[in-house]
């Protein structure tokens, strides 16, 4: 099948004319993978990743190898890709993190909050008000250094203990991350429930809270096959900054039933096709998550990676 030409263009009104892309392949893409990946695989990754227009990678995570062994390397791996000039922005979970994390020069830093108290408890070990008191000093050190800071807040749709999640209680979350120095929040549908009239709800609450559009960006998992809708129901409502993980990577070790991240490639193709620049460049982006998954020994589960790749897509059994 022929892909000249496509997708083809045909914009549609009151869509932002760029989105900013938040690949997180490198990090919550393999952070679950059970088999230890070289760092030097981690690192060539980034690398292609970059190479295919994406400029801000999140490259790692210093949280302690216990919790999340598959990042235990980031001491190695942060200073083979520092050179790149793109945005790194790292994941730090305590005072500790940051440490190690601003020792070796990184600059955009990232905390990981929890709009619920079941997830709190399972991913963090604290109550949501007890993690938002452990954040507060590291969000305020970060800052005093020069860093850029980026709050994720997960389950923000919906949670496998609690099931629906109250909005107020995501704008409380989000408010108070807000307060204590987040230049920009991540709202995460961490088991991919969400729908778009809920993305828009959340986003309306949210801006009569005071937290500009501007500084909100989404971060969708594709459980139930609404990553692609709810992203765009966020576009409509003006979000530039978009979360999504080369060839559909991820899921998340402590909610059993999430599957990928969505995928950066489908996610490429939609605002193409909108006319939206990305500065993405689809077909290196595409041979990127290739490679990967042939390091993995599986295929992409992304669409766009089996339609456009799938001459060189490994098989299962390899």
């Amino acid at each position: 099948m022929s892909t000249d030409g496509l997708p083809m263009v045909v914009p549609a009104p009151d869509l932002p004319a760029r989105v900013r892309i938040h690949e997180v392949g490198a990090r919550d893409g393999l952070q679950n993978e059970k088999t230890a990946v070289p760092t030097a695989v981690k690192a060539e990754f980034v690398r292609r990743l970059a190479d295919a227009g994406l400029t801000t990678i999140e490259a790692t995570s210093f949280v302690h190898p216990k919790w999340v062994p598959q990042l235990a390397d980031a001491e190695e791996l942060f200073p083979l890709v520092g050179d790149l000039a793109v945005d790194l922005p790292v994941l730090v979970p305590n005072q500790r993190g940051l440490d190690r994390a601003l020792a070796l020069g990184a600059r955009r830093i990232a905390v990981f909050a929890s709009a619920t108290e079941s997830f709190a408890k399972a991913n963090l070990n604290r109550t949501v008000d007890e993690s938002l008191a452990v954040f507060e000093p590291v969000v305020r050190q970060a800052k005093d250094a020069g860093a850029h800071v980026r709050g994720y807040v997960s389950m923000c749709f919906g949670d496998p203990w609690e099931g629906a999640v109250p909005l107020h209680q995501v704008v409380k979350v989000c408010t108070a991350l807000r307060d204590m120095g987040c230049d920009e929040l991540s709202l995460g549908d961490t088991i991919g429930v969400a729908t778009p009239g809920q993305v828009r709800a959340l986003l309306t609450l949210l801006n009569e809270a005071g937290l500009p559009t501007a500084e909100l960006g989404v971060h969708f998992h594709d459980t139930y096959g609404q990553a692609l809708a709810n992203t765009f129901a966020a576009l409509q409502h003006g979000v530039t900054t978009v979360d999504a993980s080369a060839g559909g990577l991820g899921g998340c070790p402590y909610a059993k039933s999430a599957t990928g991240n969505l995928a950066t490639e489908d996610l490429v193709w939609m605002l193409h096709g909108l006319g939206i620049e990305t500065g993405v460049d689809l077909d290196r982006l595409t041979a990127t998550s290739v490679w990967m998954a042939e390091r993995l020994g599986r295929p992409s589960p992304s669409r766009t990676v089996r339609a456009l790749g799938k001459t060189t897509q490994p098989d299962k059994d390899q």
